[in-house]
């Protein structure tokens, strides 16, 4: 996994630690998924609003990931476009096995190996998400 870059670093210190782990446990999830499609190739770690957001560098390939916490909650989400059906997509597919913010994100109460090939699910989907649409 790259290490990351020193502006993204200091946006997870701004958050509490238990929410910072499981972000970063959440963040060590999309690499390894991009590692694992070929179709998703190299990823971008950048600030989008001021929070860790990955992308995939070749153009036309996937839709923005945001790593923040859900105000609402206060709990540690994966933030999806909410212009996108992925959200959607994934409440249809995996119903209450997972956590929702309406059409943006999934709660991270945890990171457990219950939900883990959800979320895996998830992101692959969302950084190949313009390669099926």
């Amino acid at each position: 996994m790259p290490p990351i870059p020193s502006p993204v670093s200091a946006a997870y210190e701004r958050f509490e630690t238990a929410q910072r782990d499981t972000l970063l446990k959440a963040r060590a999830l999309i690499f390894e998924v991009a590692r694992e499609d070929k179709n998703i190739g190299e990823l971008e770690e950048v600030l989008r609003w001021g929070e860790p957001a990955y992308i995939t560098s070749k153009k036309k390939t996937g839709s923005t990931i945001r790593l923040a916490v859900e105000k609402q909650s206060g709990q540690p989400a994966i933030f999806f476009n909410c212009q996108t059906t992925l959200v959607g997509d994934m409440r249809s597919r995996f119903g209450t096995e997972l956590t929702y913010s309406k059409n943006r994100a999934i709660l991270l109460a945890s990171l457990d190996d219950t939900i883990k090939s959800a979320l895996k699910f998830a992101i692959g989907a969302a950084l190949t998400y313009h390669l099926r649409n």
